[in-house]
């Protein structure tokens, strides 16, 4: 059941937000926005949240729920383990931007139930499932205080700006090409035992379980990708890449 407080122009912008954020949202399934309905906690039990404020044209509050399951696939990425609200903010400011020129601030990770919640205590607050088939895999919810209202000329401006060609939506990892990730250089490693490393002292030396020449390895967020020489560039250490390492071979 619909908001009954909520008039059908402000539906059509909450359905609209949700298409917007559904086009860059990272996920596998082949999700479609369902009819808006009334924000309540129990949209969607299970799963993660990241909610943002915006103001500027509109001001008011996003909110996308996603699966347990996307949040677990986020965890266990190929790169390591990847931040939910960076790799759905993307989704956020697509949303807000619906309504027009906003910023977004950075965004708060919380339990499902927890974030809506709080947003359907909001006065006309409206969530859109993200569907498969009959499954609810996501949610797109929002609350703004006010909604445009039903004039002609707020309503085409919002439809101008949802539509405008300003906003590129990006899909897949594309979205999360400007994540910074921790890369690191190993050359070896060994094992100790306390009383070794209790008496090491300035001069000694600890051998390496890698031969002299031997490639450096290339690690993202602690997960090898690649292997290299060790280059000085410009007075600093670098790494020429000579291997890409494929999933599943970095034991070999």
């Amino acid at each position: 059941m619909t908001a009954p407080t909520i008039t059908a122009p402000q539906l059509t912008l909450a359905r609209n937000a949700a298409d917007a954020a559904l086009a860059v949202l990272p996920t596998s399934r082949a999700l479609s926005a369902a009819a808006p309905i009334a924000a309540t906690a129990d949209v969607l039990a299970d799963g993660q949240a990241v909610t943002a404020k915006f103001s500027g044209a509109a001001n008011g509050e996003v909110v996308v729920v996603v699966g347990q399951d996307l949040a677990d696939a986020l965890k266990e990425s190929p790169l390591g383990e990847l931040d939910l609200t960076a790799a759905v903010r993307p989704a956020l400011e697509a949303a807000a931007r619906v309504f027009g020129p906003v910023v977004l601030d950075p965004g708060v990770v919380m339990e499902s139930g927890v974030a809506m919640s709080s947003l359907a205590t909001k006065e006309d607050a409206v969530a859109v499932p993200l569907v498969e088939g009959e499954e609810v895999r996501a949610v797109l919810a929002l609350a703004l205080s006010p909604w445009p209202g039903e004039e002609p000329g707020q309503m085409d401006v919002a439809r101008q700006q949802s539509a405008g060609p300003g906003i590129q939506l990006r899909g897949g990892l594309d979205m999360l090409h400007d994540v910074e990730m921790e890369v690191s250089a190993e050359l070896g490693r060994t094992r100790m035992a306390v009383r070794e490393l209790l008496s090491l002292n300035p001069g000694a030396i600890v051998e390496l379980d890698r031969a002299a020449g031997s490639p450096a390895d290339l690690l993202v967020n602690g997960r090898l990708i690649a292997r290299g020489e060790v280059v000085v560039v410009d007075e600093n250490f670098g790494i020429r890449i000579t291997e890409i390492v494929s999933p599943g071979t970095e034991r070999e």
